[in-house]
């Protein structure tokens, strides 16, 4: 019982500063941020002292190479984090806007303005990224949040909080409109599910086991973030080199993350020529290849290639996300085909195509479902610092309230604000 008395305290807690952060300034809330940024830097040390606590358990646990690439901090990743605090100061503030404002017949002046969302909780795994840029973009909306990141990240999560309540604390502002629920017990994370009364939307982050959990035992409105099974289609009339770039971009720039691209979709007219040049430079970066009967063949076909890291294609390689150097190829006949095949194994994420046909580039962009359709684009640009958001909050792949990478706005609600003269309903 003494966790669950934990969670309905740090509940209580957030109520409290729930209300103080709504009436934050946004110079208060850019003045923070910034702070934090700083501090984040200075701190770099100890935070990654933390993290390698966290990568030594998860090497000595066999955690996949895709899982431990989302956990490991560098300098460099720190100080991209701190650069997304930076970047949301420089954001409008979404919090008071005036949405909407129109005069009814009987004198009534109403309005409808941007208001913060309340208490949001997080769950997440092996991303301690994530500790600071929900915090930024929960604190800039005028949010509290309550986090519950994985064991896996648990001492980077507290180093990355620490700094951003100590800095909290030096504003006199409430440290609690940040909380980490340091506990590994999964009970806890169910009994987290459940804080209706406390938490006013819950967002989880991670893979599909976890996302699944959320959706189906959560109490709490969710706000669903999709794993990543994101296509490339070369289509007949693609520019090969061009195709191989992106590719590779997209595939190896970083295998742990839901915008890599996990599967290939090759028309038959350009399989021959496009596959052994692709595997060429798929096998530089050590990339295995699950490929279907035809795109197998068009593979093997270089006789210098590493047949080692061709494979045959089974039915699961179509949906999977591996997050890992794999990807699956799949020919077809068509772009229809090509479409088909993509709303039926995608995941709603993202989506490209590779061509110079403006007609197909066209209709690949009217009929795949997905938050996010590129046109001859790396997959890995699904994201919030690189859409101009500021760091992201996740990347929404359901179709109520948001969709694709969430930013400021996403993290707010509406309040319709009516004036009156004294009217009464007849």
């Amino acid at each position: 019982m003494a966790e669950k008395y934990d969670l309905i305290q740090m509940g209580e807690q957030a109520l409290t500063a729930k209300y103080e952060a709504s009436l934050l300034t946004t110079e208060q809330k850019n003045t923070v941020l910034t702070e934090i940024a700083q501090n984040l830097r200075k701190e770099c040390g100890s935070i990654l002292t933390a993290n390698a606590e966290d990568v030594r358990e998860g090497i000595q646990a066999g955690m996949s190479q895709g899982l431990l690439d989302r956990l490991k901090l560098t300098e460099e990743r720190i100080s991209q984090i701190a650069e997304g605090l930076v970047q949301i100061t420089k954001l409008p503030d979404p919090v008071g806007n005036v949405l909407e404002k129109f005069t009814r017949p009987n004198g009534l002046l109403i309005s409808k303005v941007s208001v913060p969302m309340g208490v949001i909780g997080i769950i997440y795994e092996s991303r301690p990224n994530v500790t600071a840029d929900a915090f930024g973009l929960c604190f800039k909306a005028g949010n509290v949040v309550i986090l519950k990141g994985g064991s896996d990240a648990l001492h980077s999560n507290i180093a990355i909080t620490n700094v951003i309540r100590e800095t909290l604390e030096k504003n006199r502002l409430n440290p609690d409109m940040i909380q980490l629920i340091t506990a590994t017990d999964r009970a806890v994370t169910a009994e987290f599910m459940k804080m209706k009364g406390y938490v006013d939307v819950l967002i989880p982050r991670g893979g599909a086991g976890l996302i699944k959990a959320v959706v189906e035992n959560a109490t709490i409105p969710v706000i669903e973030t999709g794993t990543g099974n994101c296509h490339i289609y070369i289509d007949k009339d693609a520019d090969i080199e061009k195709a191989v770039k992106i590719i590779v971009n997209a595939k190896t720039q970083r295998i742990g993350v839901c915008n890599a691209c996990e599967s290939l979709v090759i028309h038959e007219k350009i399989v021959d020529t496009f596959m052994p040049k692709l595997t060429e430079a798929l096998q530089k970066k050590n990339v295995e290849l699950h490929a279907d009967e035809r795109s197998f063949a068009a593979a093997e076909s270089d006789t210098a290639l590493n047949r080692a890291l061709i494979k045959p294609a089974v039915e699961e390689d179509w949906g999977k996300e591996y997050l890992d150097y794999m990807i699956s190829a799949k020919t077809v006949a068509s772009v229809d085909e090509a479409i088909e095949h993509i709303n039926r194994y995608n995941t709603g994420h993202s989506e490209a195509i590779i061509t110079e046909n403006y007609t197909n580039a066209q209709k690949f962009l009217d009929e795949v479902d997905a938050a996010c359709v590129y046109v001859n684009a790396s997959t890995r640009f699904s994201d919030g610092f690189e859409f101009g958001f500021g760091a992201e909050i996740g990347i929404s792949t359901q179709k109520l309230h948001a969709r694709g990478p969430m930013g400021l706005e996403a993290l707010t609600s509406t309040k319709y604000i009516i004036y009156g003269n004294g009217q009464v309903r007849p």
